[in-house]
């Protein structure tokens, strides 16, 4: 057997390989002295079948799957040994002279490479990465949430003018197809709006006119379920019916509540409550901010790093690479798509080959083992059981899902921690309102 590679250019290359009959011939013997043993042929003992009827019934399919088993064996071989970049897969070429009676064999398969490149991780300007700062202000607002999530419902028999009057009730409007409950606050209603409710009752049926109900417009699209092109221009009659009239009674800061938040007995004070707060969201809004950063260094890269790829190659591989066989229009559209993430899977290839951060199989259970242990500790379970939470650990190993997952987020980290350690960065500190402000280019918070 012989496999030779012919460079067509930097990103396009053909591999042929020639079989001779003694790379096979062996091969195919064993496997029809297997089905003379095993034949049934009327008129013949089993294993007693002549080898000639044999070869004449079963040679030319024997021969083609041992063939095609050899090629594909010594291709895969030859690609890794020669330590060949390629994209795809080999694609084989056509070949309009083939013999498959003849006693030799030469076949040719197009390989698509991977583009040579480097990376520039210091630009002009530097990257922004976020530090959060947790404020009083902040944790005051958490504090107020917490109390009136979990505190008591007074039910009112009318609507006072107070802004945290809860009014639950029904909007009805048969031509626009509107029939929805909706809770809402006295304060979220227009001022005029207010004035028509307060003094109101339960039973009691309102007119109202959708323009202007709300503080806020896209209120309409929550309290009334209409979509978002048609909430602009709702301006039409509809009928609410009170149902209930609520004053939300702030919840004590007591142990009783603080051990609905948390494993019994962790939290015994406010001051405690909100340390656990101040941790918890400084945990999420920097996991934002990395979020945030890993994204802006992922579009720099992308952007900035210019590359060829063999993309007449690429379409043509897509065209036969999934279950179905794409038109090449099909083939192209698909490509313009892909070409993004393919440029970025090659530069986080890089980056991860040259610089040795590729999760080895004890960090993947490293990993399993922490994140099992973090979720046993939110639902207050014991994890000291080594025993249990190997198991558990186990599972998730042999989950080809829960395995690639794992492995995604590791990589994702490990991208992360060496992003900051290496790209040209400019650390800005901010509240967490300050950042969605800047980052999401809204005032809201």
């Amino acid at each position: 057997m012989n496999i030779t590679k012919e460079q067509i250019d930097a990103l396009n290359a053909v591999i042929t390989v020639a079989i001779e009959k003694d790379d096979y011939a062996d091969k195919v013997e064993k496997v029809l002295t297997n089905y003379r043993k095993t034949a049934n042929v009327p008129g013949f003992r089993k294993g007693h079948v002549p080898m000639g009827m044999i070869r004449k019934q079963y040679g030319k399919a024997i021969l083609f799957d041992e063939v095609n088993k050899l090629l594909q064996d010594s291709l895969n071989k030859y690609i890794v040994e020669e330590k060949l970049d390629i994209l795809g897969n080999p694609l084989p070429k056509e070949q309009q002279d083939f013999n498959w009676d003849a006693e030799s064999f030469t076949f040719e398969f197009e390989v698509g490479l991977a583009p040579k490149f480097e990376l520039d991780l210091q630009p002009q300007n530097g990257i922004t990465r976020y530090e959060i700062s947790i404020e009083d202000e902040l944790i005051d607002r958490q504090v107020e949430r917490i109390r009136k999530q979990f505190g008591k419902l007074i039910s009112k028999g009318e609507i006072l003018n107070q802004d945290d009057i809860e009014i639950t009730g029904s909007f009805f409007n048969e031509e626009k197809k509107i029939d929805n409950q909706a809770t809402f606050k006295l304060e979220a209603l227009s001022a005029d709006n207010r004035k028509v409710f307060v003094g109101k009752k339960i039973g009691d049926q309102l007119q109202l006119q959708t323009k202007g109900l709300f503080n806020d417009e896209h209120d309409l699209m929550h309290f009334l379920k209409v979509s978002h092109d048609d909430v602009h221009h709702l301006d039409v009659t509809v009928t609410f019916t009170i149902e209930e009239v609520n004053v939300r009674e702030e919840a004590d800061l007591n142990q009783e509540l603080f051990d609905k938040l948390f494993p019994a007995g962790t939290v015994t004070s406010e001051t405690e409550l909100r340390e656990e707060i101040k941790k918890n969201s400084q945990f999420q809004y920097t996991e934002q901010a990395d979020q945030h950063f890993l994204n802006q260094v992922t579009d720099y890269l992308v952007n900035t790093t210019q590359f060829d790829l063999p993309a007449e190659f690429l379409k043509k591989w897509l065209r036969t690479a999934g279950e179905k066989e794409l038109t090449k229009e099909e083939a192209d559209a698909e490509y313009e798509k892909s070409e993004k993430g393919l440029r970025y899977q090659l530069i986080e290839g890089k980056i991860l080959g040259d610089n040795n951060l590729h999760p080895t199989f004890d960090e993947l259970k490293d990993y399993a083992n922490s994140y099992v242990k973090n979720q046993l500790t939110q639902y207050g379970m014991p994890v000291d059981d080594d025993s249990y939470v190997d198991g558990i650990v186990s599972k998730i190993l042999q989950n080809r899902e829960e395995m690639q997952r794992i492995n995604q987020q590791l990589v994702l980290n490990k991208l992360l921690e060496f992003y900051k350690a290496n790209v040209k960065t400019n650390t800005k500190k901010a509240t967490f309102d300050e950042f969605i402000k800047e980052v999401y280019k809204t005032d809201e918070a």
